[in-house]
């Protein structure tokens, strides 16, 4: 059954998830803002769930029309199949959001919406009453200038819940943008890896997932896995296919560093929940006292800042300190997020480029050094 799937993405990592789901083999790729659509059957269902690194989710677009009114709206997702996807004992939450549209009220295009889909299943399964006792099917309305998407989850819990970090420092990086930034810099299965300021470990476990090539969803389960309607078996084989990619003999070693002792401790735990524990080695220690080790490395971090733990003019000390430790030398490459627009001042070097991303709400710029 060929399937318009479609993944939510960290706003700047577009072109990293579109490259991701053509290597899965997906088809009719489109790149939107914050968005990648494509299309594939059941399998890519669940490849993509099991294996994208950098998507927030993966969804099926049931349709998309234009709606001005509530008729409108009511109208457009009457229309769509439902039933194919929707059982009579099955629930049916609604949720969206509406930006720049003559239909602005989310509550009032919420009830319209599961109005509308009441009417249509209604119609179809010949009752007037429906339980919702069933697997959830998540569906969520997006309205962007008067265009409407109605989608539904197929993935549950958000793919950046990949099971391995049960605890958190204070603003952690979020695990689908760590694994984006370690696209972005190009971390393979024999690179060395550096964060000295490692907090919960993130990008160091994210950095070890891509270079030993373990999809970041082997150890959870899925919202679709209980529809009904996608055979177990396709789940398993999937399963087996990505337990089946994982590289063990790759070389990469991962060394991290935090002020924090319990930060230390608690990326010592998430690595070894990952999978990864012998592959991330970390310690207590100041960033003025970090030093890489021979051999080219790749050294990623993301350095507390102004509106993330530390007033600004402590950030800028920082950033001066990092400038005279993180010592160029032949081939190693650095990679820095923060969203100081003249963290290249105090840093003391321009970046080689830049490239704009949101780390929650707020715009950052990945300052890269490569040459």
């Amino acid at each position: 059954m060929k399937l318009q799937l479609t993944a939510p993405c960290h706003f700047g990592l577009e072109s990293v998830l579109s490259s991701e789901v053509r290597r899965m083999g997906a088809e009719n790729v489109r790149v939107s803002d914050g968005r990648v659509t494509f299309e594939g059957d059941e399998t890519l269902l669940a490849r993509a769930n099991i294996g994208l690194r950098t998507a927030e989710r993966v969804q099926i677009l049931l349709g998309e029309f234009d709606a001005h009114s509530f008729e409108d709206l009511f109208q457009g997702v009457k229309k769509l199949p439902l039933e194919d996807y929707i059982g009579k004992k099955d629930a049916f939450p609604v949720k969206g959001w509406s930006l720049n549209s003559t239909l602005h009220s989310v509550p009032d295009c919420q009830s319209i919406v599961k109005k509308a889909m009441v009417n249509r299943l209604s119609e179809v399964y010949h009752i007037n009453w429906f339980e919702e006792t069933g697997p959830v099917h998540q569906i969520e309305f997006g309205i962007h200038k008067d265009h409407v998407l109605i989608l539904l989850d197929t993935s549950g819990a958000g793919l950046h819940k990949r099971g391995y970090r049960k605890n958190s420092v204070i603003a952690p990086i979020k695990e689908t943008l760590a694994a984006g930034i370690i696209d972005l810099a190009r971390v393979y299965p024999d690179s060395t890896l550096y964060d000295p300021f490692c907090g919960s470990g993130t990008l160091l476990i994210e950095g070890a997932l891509h270079a030993m090539k373990i999809a970041p969803g082997l150890r959870r389960r899925f919202a679709a896995e209980k529809w009904g309607n996608i055979p177990e078996k396709v789940w398993q084989e999937e399963r087996q296919r990505a337990f089946d990619l994982i590289d063990r003999n790759a070389p990469f070693q991962a060394y991290g560093s935090d002020i924090d002792p319990e930060a230390v401790e608690l990326a010592s735990y998430n690595a070894k929940q990952a999978g990864v524990g012998s592959r991330i080695h970390i310690e207590q220690r100041e960033v003025k006292e970090f030093s890489m080790r021979e051999g080219k490395g790749v050294l990623i971090c993301n350095p507390p800042y102004g509106e993330r733990l530390l007033d600004i003019n402590t950030a800028r000390d920082i950033y001066k300190t990092m400038g005279k430790v993180f010592v160029p030398r032949e081939k190693d490459r650095f990679y820095v997020i923060s969203p100081d627009e003249q963290f290249e001042d105090y840093f003391g070097r321009k970046a080689d480029r830049r490239r704009k991303l949101y780390n929650g709400m707020i715009k950052c710029q990945v300052y890269m050094y490569f040459k």
